[in-house]
């Protein structure tokens, strides 16, 4: 596993992904503050637990958590998010592919 802490993994694929056409980063307070958007809408971020979160189908999500690569993530409401997830650090290799998966999933919805 990498050793790099998780803010800069996420540093990363942020100056990667920024590359990308209709892809921004930051900007409101709270809940997307740090987030990497397409089309004005967040499809990965760090979480105020310092865990790296990304948005994509359902399914995927039910398939990475039950996979072990991932965790039901709940933005503090105590409801989980189904097209949410949080990718394990184990998981590091993968980390740029999962976020680019999230970013052509929250961009095809443009």
């Amino acid at each position: 596993m990498n050793e790099q802490t998780v803010d800069q993994r996420y540093a990363a694929i942020v100056a990667t992904l920024l590359n990308y056409p209709a892809v921004t980063f930051g900007g409101n307070k709270g809940f997307g503050s740090s987030a990497l958007k397409v089309h004005g809408k967040v499809f990965a971020m760090i979480s105020s637990g310092d865990k790296f979160v990304l948005k994509l189908p359902r399914q995927r999500v039910e398939a990475l958590i039950t996979g072990g690569e991932g965790e039901p993530f709940n933005a503090n409401h105590g409801k989980w998010m189904k097209e949410w997830v949080i990718i394990k650090p184990t998981a590091d290799a993968q980390w740029l592919d999962l976020a680019k998966e999230a970013m052509e999933f929250v961009g095809s919805k443009h």
